[in-house]
């Protein structure tokens, strides 16, 4: 791993032991690696009752009766709820449009959407039991694309929209539509000496996380109850929750089960008003969890995408234009697409300064599975597209992709289609050079010293297809942008709770936030810029619930931004209270207390010059400090609904790729070879655990480039709701990853940092894509590529 730093001043508690810009180990990390690690899917109660959900099996039907007594009638059934039993009349839920039924009433909308759910004392009694449900449905016809649902005749999905996005609509099935519009791309057409159009197409992708959806419910003796469950955000869960119930927010009490990832698929609801509404009706804890099937119905999915572009650049390869046309399929309800359309139309661009821009993205409701959140957020789409029409238009110039993309490179300073001036760090062309320059993988790598061959390193691995013949190496590069943090004036703000106090004579830290730790490292982070910011060495981290303020969602990359932040806030409080105490006690004994910069490091109140003024356990002596604070980063701006322009995103990241495959062009098989990563993330917080990230994000590039998409068919009926059909990689699909780690420092940000986890999840789809174009000479413009999509078979 490379990694590059700019200078930056010392900081409080910068000599502690395991602080900031350390490789500190992870406190979950053995845990995990054993299999000791509590999941959500280990909760248990005494005398608990498990929940199941009844599902439909069709896309768009109209429920004409539900019949539940025989499943009332099954011994060891305690309660079996539908709409008709919901507690109060709010019977719709949802991240920002309550459009979401808790449990179907009227017509179910998408395949899998609930209709009823059981609880019995034992999981398969509560599945035969839900099985014994007699539903009546009558199909309707169903909604599965742009054509079907702006059609004249097309079935509204929600009928009487009073959203605040229904004005700017073209068609009620329409979520939102965003324009960005900046200049005239007409008459900058008109001035392209090239221009390369392209349709481009992206397949729907699944978080694919290993744990599913959990939860247990436990009814309180004040007619409340407690919620140990496995999500995103805790307090968007509770406002959403608590009113279904017809419960004040003080009664649903969270705390946060261990996740077993989430990637976004945790961010909407899924079984947590089940399970509490189940719980309340039989006076019993209620754990509900999906199997691997029903957790491909239980969560959004990645928004499948139709993009079409229009790329223009004189002959000395500037780009004089881009018009494109973003449609995501938002599936049945709204979930994040507003955001999400947010993001493709701001950011459809890509890295690149250009003077001329004509966008436009909407997002569909269809009766295909509902869409929202998943790493990259609507940037991974549009990248694949701009990224395909930059080595397009290079090739129509005759010039080399990666000196085409240096050329057009925005940098700190350039301005963004949107208006906004990018106002850090912006490195892009120098992380194209960085993963330029890297070393290239071996030739023929499948070949030992001694010329026997190795089949694992081949495409096709250990199915033995092919011992070199017929493949062919390809090279592919691609860079990309994605925002951080909540955008578009969204109050984008944690909460922390840092508490100081001395345990068996030694100062000790406890850090309390509604941080959902989902695998990103955050507990880790949290621990470290405690020790940093107080100077000790022991700090705890108390569990995540709704007893601390929120902490907004783990997800656009800004837990280590926002709640990190909020941790720094309270933790600065907290040392002025205790210097502010030092000096009360010590002040007149050593004239240093009043004159002098104080810092706390390794357990002691220091000065700058770094004299010891006292250890910081006889400062504080039987005192304990508590601090609760809160924190925002610098405000945005909505997007204007004509023209797109504002100051919509707080901070951008950028990283790079390149990718080298191997394809067998006879059987259409794909082996990537090397994936290599250049990303600029700010400060390296946690060195080692930012190099996981990136990785990580890669890999999820990767998969979707090459293998993953949930297939609806006509009818919009998931055909491959299991890992047997949906591929996920491996670790013999997963090349080396070779990453180099750029430390530019954001001065908007704590630390300088930039958040990482997302950004390579973008340019990694289309780096691999490229390099199979660059093998083999075909197109290649939708995603993921197939064996049929290279042999034309």
């Amino acid at each position: 791993m490379g990694v590059t730093r700019t200078p930056a001043p010392t900081t409080q508690g910068s000599e502690t032991r395991g602080g900031v810009g350390e490789s500190t180990l992870r406190p979950d990390g053995l845990l995990k690696t054993t299999g000791e690690f509590a999941y959500a899917s280990d909760l248990w109660h005494e005398d608990m009752l498990w929940g199941h959900t009844l599902r439909s099996p069709h896309a768009h039907a109209e429920i004409v009766a539900i019949d539940i007594s025989a499943a009332l009638a099954q011994p060891g059934v305690y309660a079996v709820l539908t709409h008709e039993d919901l507690p109060t009349g709010v019977r719709h839920y949802g991240l920002e449009l309550q459009d979401t039924p808790v449990l179907a009433h009227g017509r179910v909308r998408h395949h899998g959407e609930p209709v009823a759910i059981v609880a019995a004392d034992h999981p398969e009694t509560a599945r035969r039991a839900a099985a014994k449900i007699r539903v009546d449905y009558r199909p309707l016809p169903v909604v599965v694309d742009e054509a079907t649902a702006t059609a004249p005749d097309a079935p509204l999905l929600h009928e009487g929209r009073t959203d605040h996005y229904i004005g700017h609509v073209p068609h009620p099935n329409i979520v939102h539509r965003q324009p960005v519009v900046r200049g005239d791309a007409e008459a900058a057409a008109r001035r392209a000496d090239v221009v390369v159009t392209g349709d481009y197409e992206v397949g729907m992708q699944d978080q694919a996380f290993l744990g599913p959806e959990s939860g247990l419910a436990v009814p309180a003796e004040d007619g409340g109850v407690d919620l140990y469950i496995a999500t995103q955000w805790l307090h968007a869960d509770l406002r959403q929750i608590a009113p279904v119930l017809g419960l004040p927010e003080d009664k649903v009490r969270m705390t946060l089960s261990g996740v077993g990832g989430a990637f976004g698929g945790r961010e909407d609801l899924s079984m947590q008003i089940h399970a509490c509404l189940l719980a309340l009706r039989t006076g019993k804890a209620v754990k509900m969890v999906y199997n691997r099937f029903e957790s491909f119905f239980g969560h959004v999915h990645r928004h499948p995408a139709k993009l079409h572009y229009e790329h223009g650049a004189t002959r000395d390869g500037r780009l004089t234009h881009v018009k494109c046309r973003i449609v995501l399929d938002g599936g049945a309800y709204a979930s994040s697409s507003p955001a999400v359309v947010g993001n493709a139309a701001s950011l459809g661009v890509g890295p690149y300064v250009v003077g001329d821009v004509d966008v436009e993205a909407i997002a569909l409701y269809t009766n295909n599975p509902p869409c929202g959140a998943m790493r990259g957020f609507g940037a991974v789409q549009a990248c694949f597209a701009y990224e395909a029409q930059m080595d397009k238009l290079a090739a129509a110039l005759g010039m080399d992709p990666v000196e085409f993309r240096q050329l057009n490179a925005m940098s700190q300073g350039s301005v963004m289609p949107t208006g906004q001036v990018v106002d850090s760090p912006a490195p892009v062309a120098e992380l194209l050079r960085r993963v330029k320059a890297m070393p290239m993988p071996p030739k023929a790598q499948w070949e030992s010293a001694g010329g026997a061959v190795d089949v694992r390193a081949l495409p096709g691995g250990l199915s033995n297809t092919t011992h070199g013949e017929g493949v062919v190496r390809g090279v592919g590069y691609a860079v990309g942008i994605k925002n951080v943090g909540f955008s578009e004036g969204f109050d984008d703000y944690s909460t922390a709770r840092v508490r100081l106090e001395v345990v068996a004579g030694e100062p000790v830290a406890t850090v309390h936030t509604a941080m959902a730790e989902v695998g990103q490292g955050g507990i880790t982070v949290h621990a470290q810029i405690a020790r940093t910011e107080l100077g000790i060495t022991q700090v705890t981290i108390d569990p995540a619930d709704t007893r601390v303020g929120s902490a907004g969602s783990t997800s656009a990359s800004r837990q280590t931004y926002v709640t990190g932040g909020a941790v720094r806030h309270a933790c600065e409080a907290v040392r002025e209270r205790a210097l502010e105490m030092g000096r009360a006690r010590f002040g007149s004994g050593h004239p240093a207390w009043a004159t002098a910069e104080l810092l706390l490091e390794g357990g002691k109140v220091v000065t700058d010059g770094g004299e010891v003024l006292a250890p910081l356990a006889e400062v504080l002596g039987d005192e304990v400090i508590d601090i609760e604070r809160e924190w925002r980063h610098r405000p945005t701006e909505p997007f204007d609904l004509r023209t797109g322009q504002g100051f919509g995103h707080v901070q951008y990241s950028f990283a790079a790729h390149r990718a080298v495959v191997e394809v067998d062009t006879e059987l259409g098989l794909v082996k990537v070879v090397e994936l290599a990563c250049a990303q600029d993330v700010g400060k390296a917080m946690n060195p080692l655990a930012v190099v996981g990230q990136i990785q990580g994000g890669t890999t999820q590039g990767l998969g979707l480039a090459v293998m993953e998409e949930i297939v609806v068919s006509d009818g919009a009926k998931v055909r491959n709701p299991s890992f047997t059909d949906y591929l996920i990689p491996t670790i013999l699909d997963t090349p080396p990853i070779p990453v180099d780690v750029l430390e530019l420092a954001d001065h908007h940000a704590p630390y300088g940092l930039r958040g990482a986890g997302e950004a390579p999840t973008l340019s990694s789809t289309p780096a691999v894509v490229a390099a199979i174009r660059a093998a083999t000479g075909l197109p290649l413009e939708r995603v993921p590529v197939r064996p049929e999509h290279l042999t034309g078979t």
